[in-house]
């Protein structure tokens, strides 16, 4: 037993001994701290880095730029967009919280914006943002302080008319954009001003989330290069009201040549059915799509290039012709 116990030992301290050559072996052939192999990388967002891992330039984010620098361009900087998304008076679809999130990632991994998220209205205003006690809050930001706005709000939002002004102002006058996404077509009907930025109203969604085609009228749009001509898309399709092709240019049409347009809840008999289309609002740039109901739609990287080229066009890194046009009749649609 003695000798066995002795073999045993001296062969447990021959392995430890090789497993410890071997890791010092791999110490001393690892890279050091400064080389291009130890720096972290965060997914494409470091093509805004410079030499150490120090974000430079265009890929300086908003929150180190710091507001007086963003403002008088004393640095270089990402544009900065408002992800609004404030439910507190309606029906909060599931995929609102997915939808804000993908595009906050589309803006970090792609280097070109820094999203600031929000599911309440405080930031709508020009005015010093303050906190309960009356007092301004510490960092906090105001439409000023952004170069568009994506929302996926809905229904009714308290928003004060001075508010509301505000916001028009941000895009009719200040020039910025405003990106609307699915149900942020159903807000603020008690604002006819807010109806005639974005170019259209919810009025009902009759076939309920479908499987139909859609036809891309557009297909020079950015992020619609990629597209066919027509392709099937799995969404709650909505109907428009209050539009008119003689203010907005279509991109998306809905082909609802295999779906029942004789139901009560269909009330155009056109067969005109717009889901995405752009626009001016005075100085600024609206863009609108119906699509976006379900969570997964987010994970579609159809939809996500539409919504990212969106984005870019509202921030006027993209230019597009987006004159008024009739519905189309060669498609036959």
């Amino acid at each position: 037993m003695k000798t066995s116990d002795t073999l045993s030992k001296l062969a447990l301290a021959a392995i430890f001994a090789a497993a410890l050559t071997a890791a010092n072996q791999a110490l001393s052939q690892a890279p050091t701290a400064q080389t291009p192999a130890a720096q972290t990388r965060q997914g494409t967002a470091d093509l805004g880095m410079g030499p150490g891992g120090v974000r430079l330039g265009p890929g300086m984010s908003a929150a180190t730029a710091g507001d007086a620098s963003y403002h008088n361009g004393a640095i270089p900087k990402r544009m900065r967009v408002l992800a609004w998304g404030d439910v507190t008076q309606g029906y909060q679809h599931d995929s609102v919280s997915h939808a804000l999130a993908t595009i906050e990632r589309l803006g970090y991994e792609t280097g070109l914006w820094d999203t600031f998220i929000h599911t309440d209205s405080q930031l709508i205003t020009k005015k010093t943002v303050v906190g309960a006690d009356g007092q301004p809050l510490l960092y906090a930001k105001n439409l000023n302080d952004f170069d568009a706005i994506f929302f996926f709000g809905v229904r009714e939002i308290d928003l004060k008319p001075d508010r509301m002004a505000d916001l028009l102002s941000f895009v009719h006058d200040d020039g910025k954009g405003f990106v609307v996404a699915h149900a942020g077509l159903t807000a603020f009907f008690s604002s006819p001003a807010f109806g005639e930025m974005i170019g259209g109203r919810f009025d009902d969604h009759p076939w309920g989330i479908v499987q139909a085609p859609v036809i891309v009228e557009d297909a020079k749009f950015p992020g619609m290069t990629h597209l066919p001509t027509t392709f099937d898309h799995i969404d709650e399709y909505y109907q428009v009201k209050d539009f008119s092709r003689e203010k907005s240019h279509v991109i998306l049409r809905l082909d609802v040549s295999h779906l029942d347009t004789s139901l009560p809840s269909v009330h155009r008999h056109d067969g005109d059915f717009p889901l995405a289309w752009a626009k001016m609002y005075g100085k600024g740039r609206v863009y609108v799509s119906a699509l976006g109901h379900d969570p997964s739609t987010w994970d579609d990287r159809s939809v996500q290039e539409m919504y990212f080229e969106a984005i870019k066009w509202a921030l006027r890194l993209t230019d597009a012709d987006i004159a008024p046009s009739a519905i189309p009749t060669a498609q036959g649609k």
